[in-house]
């Protein structure tokens, strides 16, 4: 890799769709003085509070970027740094300065993993600045009581959480990535992301979205970024709300269980045992693994859980989770 030497690197992780390698102030230096040859696009993202700022020379990428976030006034200093740089001689692979908090995403042509990426980010300085802790997972507010949908990739989350949307009274926290802070009263839920980065394939399972998906230009992978207002009204997605429901996906054809309540302990180990279904945690070191295991421990406690097996159709699964709902409220 130009300009790296061993000593200056460490892969962590090896869960993610790329690898993260930690870098020292030598390196950073480097690539900032390399990125200043650049003609960027640049724009901040105000993500729970967190300014993170994307340097990138995708057109498409800033566009999306900021239709995806709420925006944060250039005069604000940034908390952090994505820069993105496109180099043939290399891999996809990310390279991270924590104490800078400054990223370099190499070859990323896919916007779902430079959003994640900022998500991260937002997530690590959160949790080791305020105490306020990261979900990848989605958020629906039924009458001012939240519930979430926690699920390892291709359980059906995103379809399940867009299903319960179309319920009455109900309201857009999240689709994808959340913030939980405990205080008085029960857990708060902070939404991270002011439009969503919907799959274009959405309205095939629940026709009521065409129209949405209409109006969206989707990227070369099927996605794009989708305003639920647009079919639902300005009220549609709300900022927070209190986290009463946790709705746990699993797709098991050897398990003849559909629904079932679980305890806290259990569900706790079914998130460990799949990587608290995140595959975008930045930072996996002993100490973090072991603030998020009793971050999860504590809001599990405070909440009715369920599991639902999603082996069945779309609407059948959405059935099963809605009466998991009506048992609690």
């Amino acid at each position: 890799m130009i300009g790296m030497r061993p000593a200056d690197i460490a892969i962590i992780g090896d869960t993610m769709p790329y690898d993260v390698i930690m870098i020292g102030k030598e390196r950073t230096d480097y690539l900032l003085s390399r990125a200043s040859n650049f003609n960027y696009y640049s724009s901040k993202a105000d993500i729970n509070g967190i300014c993170i700022a994307l340097y990138t020379e995708s057109k498409d990428h800033i566009d999306m970027w900021n239709d995806n976030f709420y925006h944060m006034s250039e005069g604000v200093r940034s908390h952090a740094r994505i820069f993105c740089i496109t180099d043939d001689t290399v891999d996809l692979h990310a390279e991270y300065e924590e104490s800078s908090y400054t990223m370099f995403l190499f070859n990323f042509d896919y916007y779902g993993w430079v959003k994640s990426v900022a998500l991260g980010i937002a997530g690590n300085i959160l949790e080791d600045c305020h105490g306020v802790f990261s979900v990848h997972g989605a958020a629906i507010d039924l009458d001012g009581a939240a519930v979430t949908l926690i699920a390892p990739s291709k359980t059906g989350k995103t379809t399940q959480s867009w299903g319960l949307l179309r319920m009455p009274n109900s309201h857009l926290i999240s689709d994808d990535w959340y913030f939980v802070q405990f205080g008085q009263g029960r857990p708060r839920i902070h939404g991270s992301e002011r439009n969503c980065y919907i799959d274009a394939d959405i309205a095939d399972v629940w026709e009521e979205y065409m129209p949405l998906v209409a109006e969206v230009r989707f990227d070369d992978r099927g996605r794009g970024i989708g305003n639920v207002r647009w079919i639902r009204g300005e009220g549609a997605v709300i900022p927070e709300s209190s986290v009463h429901i946790i709705i746990l996906l699993k797709r098991d054809r050897d398990d003849s269980s559909v629904v079932s309540e679980i305890g806290a302990e259990e569900a706790l180990r079914y998130l460990e045992d799949n990587d608290f279904c995140n595959p975008h945690q930045l930072i996996r070191d002993a100490r973090r693994m072991h603030l998020r295991s009793e971050f999860f421990r504590d809001l599990l406690s405070q909440c009715r859980i369920f599991m639902v097996n999603t082996v069945c159709s779309a609407e059948e699964s959405q059935e099963n989770i809605r009466s998991a709902i009506r048992s609690v409220i």
